[in-house]
């Protein structure tokens, strides 16, 4: 049986901003972009967190949750230099690891480095010298499967360690809220709630036919999950040559402002990605699929790689406005980066020079 285990970093921005300057610690921490420039949340501190303040939210939506919220603009070439030292700590126990942003990764240590049979003791290292070596915390999941990992890391928010064993897991999975489950959303949790679904043992009651009818192919994905049942393998970083995300509606969406939103979070996830991979690129795509199935693309080839993920998700929004999303009701939405030269056959592409890329030219997350 396969022995993984998932670390995020608690609150990874705002908490090395914090070590790096006592004046914050215990203070309400925001990263991401300025009120002015309709910034959006990167990530905040667990002091902001209490006040509902949460990542890809408007910062002007933050800043009213939190009037006394300290507003930081990110530092990724410091973010990145932390989370090289991290991802040193855990290739020195195992070369299974697979990078799924810059705070967060799986590990899989059924054979390792320390030869260490326990999971949990290894999960408990790792904790240990993350914060002797950065002086930051993290959690993590220990399980069977990646996705039990991932729920397990996020159980005991922050600096705790849940371990989902065989012989728990269906207990556990069982009282957990449909919501807190990697990969069920608010809009399909919401659907589930109208539904009188709210715990995974009611999500396991109803059958993969009914999943597949409510929420198509995310439907068979659920109906595996609540039975502890994940084969994904830990994989090994490539090279890439793009990297993109993608989410679909559980219903039809028209609403231009949810769009933007979606695009904005989806372009922050696909930035954190890449600094992941130490990967950037130049060509910015975003993919739209409408009710009726018909799928667009629209490319922009930029004067550089967008320096964050506020940026590259304001260039998807732009380009947005060149397609019917919200005219047309959306099923599906998309945003990736690739090299300028792997611009997709039948993508309508163009040179574009945006001011705030020119802007934050002088601090571009690449060396």
């Amino acid at each position: 049986m396969r022995k993984i285990i998932h670390i995020d970093m608690d609150a990874f921005f705002a908490a090395i901003e914090q070590r790096d300057r006592p004046e914050l610690r215990g203070k309400p921490v925001i990263v991401g972009g300025s009120v002015k420039r309709r910034g959006v949340v990167s990530t905040c501190s667990y002091e902001a967190r209490r006040f509902g303040v949460h990542s890809a939210m408007p910062s002007a939506t933050a800043l009213r949750l939190c009037p006394q919220a300290i507003f930081i603009e990110p530092d990724f070439r410091k973010y990145k230099a932390v989370s090289a030292i991290v991802r040193d700590i855990f290739l020195s126990v195992t070369p299974l690891v697979e990078p799924v942003s810059i705070d967060e990764a799986y590990l899989d240590v059924t054979r390792n480095h320390r030869n260490e049979p326990s999971a949990t003791r290894i999960a408990e290292y790792l904790r240990s010298e993350i914060f002797a070596q950065t002086s930051l915390t993290a959690s993590a999941g220990v399980s069977y499967n990646k996705f039990l990992a991932k729920v397990g890391s996020d159980f005991h928010k922050p600096n705790g360690l849940t371990v989902i064993t065989p012989a728990t897991a269906r207990d556990f999975l069982d009282r957990l809220p449909v919501e807190k489950f990697p990969g069920i959303g608010s809009v399909s949790a919401a659907k589930l709630h109208k539904m009188n679904v709210h715990t995974g043992g009611e999500l396991r009651a109803l059958d993969e036919k009914m999943l597949r009818e409510l929420f198509g192919k995310a439907g068979a994905f659920y109906y595996r999950i609540v039975r502890g049942i994940d084969e994904r393998p830990v994989e090994l970083p490539g090279e890439p040559k793009s990297i993109s995300r993608e989410t679909t509606f559980a219903e039809d969406c028209s609403d231009p402002r949810r769009i933007r939103i979606i695009l904005r979070t989806l372009g922050r996830k696909v930035f954190r990605r890449a600094l992941a991979h130490n990967f950037s690129g130049r060509c910015v795509t975003i993919k739209v699929k409408y009710a009726d199935f018909r799928t667009v693309t629209r490319s922009a080839t930029l004067a550089a790689p967008p320096p964050d993920g506020e940026t590259l998700g304001a260039i998807a929004v732009a380009l947005a406005r060149k397609t019917e999303a919200g005219r047309r009701p959306v099923r599906l939405l998309g945003v990736g980066i690739s090299e300028a030269a792997g611009t997709a056959a039948g993508t309508d592409a163009v040179q574009l020079e945006f001011p705030f890329v020119s802007e934050f030219a002088r601090t571009l997350f690449i060396d």
